[in-house]
């Protein structure tokens, strides 16, 4: 055993944006260190990652100080920048935030604040001055925000496979993890094929929390999906760049809002509602061992008895179009039901504590011989490129150590 063959230096599970980053990372860091990506799918980026608004944020959200706020504030420019040099769909748009009714306006304020304190331009803007940047929204205020844009995170995620130079296998699900704290690890995929590395990397998104339990080691979270449910606007004339509502700061979903994309059309949403699997992107698809996990998981229903009314709203607003209508008209008044046309949905991996708290920052810990990402949902494509250097950068350390 103690001759063992390494098929890697590092093993990083999940072909995702952030997965891929950190090979990417790695390779610029430590030439010469072998990379190996075991992702499941058939080719990258197929579910968080492809499956989102395709925002590039700002960071004006999150607390001074987190990692959200320093790696989405550094990741945006850091984007923009990676498009740029490869040629990938990108656009600087900027962005409107904008309070609709009275108990909004503290929290406005308080986003400016935030702004000025992340390092982050923002203009305020009374109610008659939204039309110079939307003529069709309307509120009480808003602030504008204008290092925000939209970008081709799918082509991001290839071009990073591309320049990282690690061998990447596709078709490649994980089903066995054999840590041993001596000599590495062994990772069986379904299809039979054991792939044998010194560190692992565990980037897997929504099953994070299931391959560090596959590896040997407590989370102490769970992941709870949430789908995301998005309409197209029929009339993308009504919108010009991004629009979003001032967001509650119980949580960590933005709210309904509207999104002009890189290829032109407009997307609305997404609304937040539970998902019956971790890949659950409608109603009909039931995984009955996932739901289980899911409700056996004691912050599951602390969680819900906290925020029940909040998953109300969000439930009607995914059963009922005239509903979710109702909700964007608040910004729009000119969106009518027969406007929306369902698109495709996404699923966030939103990592739960077991007091039912939901963890509000990136969330990435150390076991023996492994690193793992465990709370990684939006911005993390926007910060794709800091949070693969902090993983490169622990797993760098592990490996010289062993």
């Amino acid at each position: 055993m103690r001759t063992l063959a390494y098929d890697c230096d590092v093993l990083v599970i999940g072909g995702g944006i952030v997965g891929l980053a950190t090979a990417y990372a790695i390779t610029r860091a430590a030439p010469g260190t072998r990379v190996t990506v075991l992702e499941k799918e058939p080719g990258p980026a197929r579910h968080q990652t492809g499956r989102n608004s395709g925002v590039i944020h700002s960071g004006i959200y999150y607390r001074p100080g987190s990692l959200k706020a320093r790696y989405a504030v550094r990741g945006a420019a850091e984007m923009v920048k990676f498009c740029a040099e490869y040629g990938i769909a990108h656009a600087v748009t900027g962005k409107l935030i904008v309070a609709t009714e009275r108990e909004e306006l503290p929290r406005l304020h308080a986003l400016v604040q935030r702004g000025r304190e992340n390092g982050i331009p923002v203009r305020e803007l009374r109610a008659a001055q939204i039309a110079e940047y939307e003529p069709e929204v309307r509120g009480l205020a808003a602030i504008h925000v204008g290092t925000t844009g939209v970008c081709d995170f799918v082509g991001v995620a290839r071009q990073l496979a591309e320049a990282s130079g690690a061998e990447i296998r596709y078709g490649a699900r994980v089903e066995r993890v054999d840590r041993r704290a001596e000599l590495g690890v062994a990772v069986r995929t379904t299809g039979g094929d054991v792939v044998r590395g010194r560190v692992l990397v565990n980037c897997a998104g929504l099953y994070c929390d299931e391959v560090a339990r596959l590896t040997g080691d407590e989370p102490e979270v769970r992941i709870v999906p949430f789908r995301g449910e998005y309409y197209s606007l029929a009339r993308p004339e009504l919108v010009r760049g991004l629009v979003y509502p001032v967001p509650d700061p119980a949580f960590p979903f933005l709210g309904v809002h509207l999104t002009r994309g890189i290829d032109g059309g407009v997307h609305i949403g997404p609304n937040a509602v539970p998902a019956l699997a971790r890949e659950g992107y409608g109603w009909g698809v039931v995984r009955p061992r996932e739901v289980g996990a899911t409700v056996s998981w004691p912050g599951t229903w602390r969680m819900a008895r906290r925020h029940w009314r909040y998953g109300a709203g969000e439930l009607r607003r995914s059963v009922s179009k005239r509903a979710f209508a109702g909700a964007v008209r608040r910004l729009l008044p000119a969106v009518t039901s027969d406007d929306l046309v369902p698109a495709a949905a996404g699923v966030r991996a939103q990592a739960v504590l077991r007091d039912g708290g939901l963890v509000d920052d990136f969330l990435i810990r150390e076991g023996a011989r492994a690193v793992h990402v465990l709370n990684a949902p939006s911005p993390a494509a926007t910060a794709s490129l800091p949070i693969g250097r902090e993983v490169a950068r622990r797993a760098l350390a592990v490996l010289e150590g062993v």
